[in-house]
C-alpha cells in the first residue's frame, strides 16, 4: 500500500506545483518584444521632430514628469482624491446593485416592481445623465460619486439577478426538505452559487467606475487625477497627460487583480473541484 500511496502524494504534488508555476509563470521574452520596439519607436521620432512635443511627449519627458510630480506630493495627492471617490462610489453602487438584485431574484413580486424601472434606466447612457446630477447635487463630490455609483450598479445588477433566477431549482428544493430556513437557504444554497457571476458584475462595474470617475473628475473638479490632466491640457503638456492616463490605467489593472484574487480566495472550492 506504501507504494500506491507515494504515487498518489507525487502525482498531487506534482499537480498543486503545475498550478503554481502557471500562476506565477513570467512571460516569454518574445512578449515583451514588441512593447520595447514601441517605446523606442515612440523616443526616436519624438527625438527627431517627427512627433512634435505638443502633439504626444517623448517617453523619457513624460518618465521625468512623472517623477517631478511625484517628487512635489501632486501625484499622489490626485490618486489619494481618485481613489477615495472610486471607493465611496463603489461602496454605494455595489450595495444598490446587489440589493435591487436580490429583491427582484428572490420574489416573483420584486422581479416584476424592480426590473422594469432597473433596465429602463439601464438604457439610458448614465454619462449623459451629468448635468442633471449637477443640478441635483452641485459641484461637489456628490455628482462624482454618484457617476460612479451608477457605473457600478448596472453590471452587478444585471449579473446578480440573471445568478440568482439561475439557481438549480433542485439544490434549493434539497435545502427545503433537509429543513433549512428562507434564510438559510439563501446564505447557504443561493449566495454561493451566484458568487461567481457576481465576481464577473464586480470586475465590470469596475472597470465602468474608473471610466466614469474620468468623466466626472473632467467636470467641475478641483482636485484628482481629472484636474491634473484638465490642467495640463490647457498648458499643452502631453506628458502629464500621458502620467495621468498611466496612473487611471494601472488603477484599473491593480483593482482587477485584487478582484481576481478575491475570485481564488471566495471560489476555492470550484479551483479544487477542477483539480
Amino acid at each position: 500500500m506504501s507504494l500506491p500511496t507515494a504515487g498518489t502524494l507525487t502525482r498531487a504534488e506534482t499537480a498543486t506545483e503545475s498550478r503554481t508555476t502557471r500562476r506565477f509563470r513570467i512571460p516569454a521574452p518574445r512578449r515583451w518584444l514588441s512593447p520595447v520596439l514601441l517605446l523606442v519607436l515612440w523616443q526616436v521620432t519624438s527625438g527627431t521632430g517627427v512627433m512634435p512635443e505638443d502633439k504626444l511627449a517623448a517617453p523619457l519627458t513624460i518618465a521625468r514628469s512623472a517623477g517631478e510630480l511625484i517628487a512635489n506630493g501632486q501625484l499622489l495627492e490626485a490618486f489619494q482624491v481618485s481613489i477615495g471617490r472610486v471607493v465611496a462610489g463603489l461602496a454605494v453602487g455595489a450595495a444598490l446593485g446587489v440589493l435591487l438584485a436580490l429583491i427582484a431574484g428572490l420574489s416573483r413580486w420584486g422581479d416584476a416592481l424592480v426590473d422594469p424601472p432597473v433596465q429602463m434606466f439601464r438604457a439610458l447612457p448614465f454619462l449623459g445623465l451629468i448635468p442633471l446630477l449637477i443640478l441635483w447635487f452641485g459641484i461637489g463630490e456628490a455628482p462624482k460619486i454618484a457617476l460612479v455609483a451608477l457605473g457600478v450598479a448596472f453590471p452587478l445588477y444585471l449579473n446578480v439577478h440573471a445568478a440568482v433566477r439561475g439557481v438549480d431549482p433542485r439544490l434549493l428544493d434539497a435545502a427545503k426538505v433537509l429543513g433549512f430556513t428562507r434564510w438559510e437557504r439563501l446564505r447557504h444554497v443561493v449566495l454561493p452559487s451566484a458568487a461567481p457571476q457576481a465576481l464577473i458584475g464586480l470586475r465590470q462595474g469596475l472597470a465602468a467606475a474608473w471610466l466614469s470617475l474620468i468623466i466626472g473628475e473632467q467636470v467641475n473638479a478641483d482636485s484628482g487625477l481629472g484636474f491634473l490632466i484638465n490642467n495640463a491640457r490647457d498648458f499643452l503638456r502631453t506628458d502629464v497627460i500621458v502620467v495621468g492616463l498611466l496612473v487611471y490605467a494601472l488603477l484599473g489593472l491593480a483593482t482587477d487583480a485584487l478582484v481576481r484574487l478575491l475570485e481564488r480566495r471566495v471560489l476555492r472550492w470550484r479551483t479544487t473541484t477542477g483539480s
